[in-house]
């Protein structure tokens, strides 16, 4: 399944006593388990941070030439994968910086909702611009689930309500968001504002169902950090003042007195130019998406890979989080516990086996890539067996209740 992957993956060797050098270059071990945390870099994110680097060590003219026009690259790359014009795409330093950046730019009155299970990413933009022209912020509490669906929403669109803000791929549970199901229910007249990074590269999104998007590509993407997207598309962009918009976000940046016209598009809101270098490993990594076939193909592996995962922490007695989501209702992500013990014995009991994993308090997330090989599953296995195995006093494996 994984044959058209071309990560390298790095088996764990023995420790040697040679005297401590450069590591070489290699993958993620067999059991990396931990994309939503953050993903390796891939060989062309990191061929094309290596040669833009390279670059911009140079002082030749047409060399940063060459490294700017790579900026431009990666926003056409990212038109492409979000069916967007190039100049309704920008290069914020981060998925928070873009955040920050549309809350800057979105002035009062009104009203944001935020699901209460939100990952904090996506709430102190809010926060923090609300008592400074922004407007204001209201929690919704999706009745414990953590995600908001279509008819919560309805039951809480006030005439105040201006925005949702919401995760493509909620950060613990792995739940899709349904976009285009909740921008219908907001209408034209509202913003739907999507912080994509938990869904962009692992799972086909509904991007044109978003107003707004930001995703940086440090995680299923693979691209490292510095270079995030910022989308904003043209047919809310005269809802959004140039905020954080600085030199680099107007017409004239030398002009002999300022205030400048804003640039057309997201750009008006760039407060200065971007990681050039990251930038060129972000247009890489979406290239090696599209050249894979794309959100639909890497996607449906990522889901194959971590549905045999959740498979198997079932058959050693776990309870996953949200389990009855159906096939297109989750993401690249799924989390579990083992009623009866401690998570974080259980966290450190899967490290060293080799299994590579994030804890959130009781839950353990699993989150998967499509290059992730079979044998991790077996080390996964593996490493429960501890807690599953038989005692001296029975046959049966050990699954305490709560």
């Amino acid at each position: 399944m994984n044959d058209q992957i071309h990560d390298q993956i790095h088996v764990p060797e023995a420790a040697t006593s040679a005297a401590p050098g450069p590591a070489p270059a290699r993958g993620p071990m067999v059991g990396y388990l931990d994309h939503a945390r953050v993903g390796p870099l891939s060989r062309p994110a990191a061929a094309a941070l290596a040669d833009a680097t390279a670059l911009a060590a140079r002082v030749d003219p047409a060399d940063l030439d060459r490294l700017f026009a790579l900026g431009d690259a990666a926003l056409a790359s990212a038109a492409r994968l979000l069916d967007a014009r190039p100049h309704e795409i920008a290069l914020a330093p981060s998925t928070s910086n873009g955040l920050f950046t549309v809350a800057a730019a979105l002035h009062g009155p009104g009203t944001v909702l935020v699901p209460r299970g939100e990952f904090p990413a996506n709430l102190y933009p809010w926060l923090r611009f609300a008592g400074r022209g922004g407007p204001a912020v209201r929690l919704v509490d999706p009745a414990g689930q953590r995600h908001i669906t279509p008819d919560l929403l309805r039951r809480h669109l006030t005439p105040d309500v201006t925005a949702l803000a919401v995760s493509a791929v909620d950060s613990l549970t792995g739940h899709l968001a349904p976009l285009a199901a909740l921008k219908e229910v907001l209408g034209p007249g509202r913003l739907l504002i999507v912080d994509a990074i938990q869904g962009l590269g692992a799972v086909p999104l509904e991007a044109d169902a978003a107003d707004i998007l930001v995703s940086g590509g440090q995680k299923w993407l693979r691209a490292g950090w510095g270079a995030a997207l910022l989308l904003i598309r043209d047919r809310c962009s005269e809802r959004l003042a140039p905020g954080l918009g600085g030199w680099a976000g107007v017409a004239d940046p030398f002009a002999p007195r300022h205030p400048a016209p804003p640039l057309p598009g997201a750009a008006a809101h760039l407060a200065t130019n971007p990681d050039f270098p990251a930038a060129a490993a972000l247009g890489a990594a979406i290239d090696d998406l599209a050249d894979q076939g794309g959100p639909a193909v890497v996607g449906g592996r990522i889901r194959a890979v971590l549905d045999e995962l959740l498979d198997r922490v079932r058959r050693a007695g776990a309870e996953v989080l949200l389990d009855g989501l159906g096939p297109q209702e989750r993401g690249g992500i799924g989390a579990f516990r083992l009623p009866g013990h401690d998570p974080a014995s259980v966290h450190r009991a899967l490290e060293a086996g080799g299994v590579i994993t994030t804890r959130r308090d009781e839950w353990i997330r699993l989150s998967p890539h499509a290059s992730t090989p079979d044998a991790a599953a077996d080390l996964l296995t593996g490493a429960l067996h501890v807690f599953t195995r038989p005692t001296s006093h029975s046959q049966e494996p050990i699954c305490p209740t709560n």
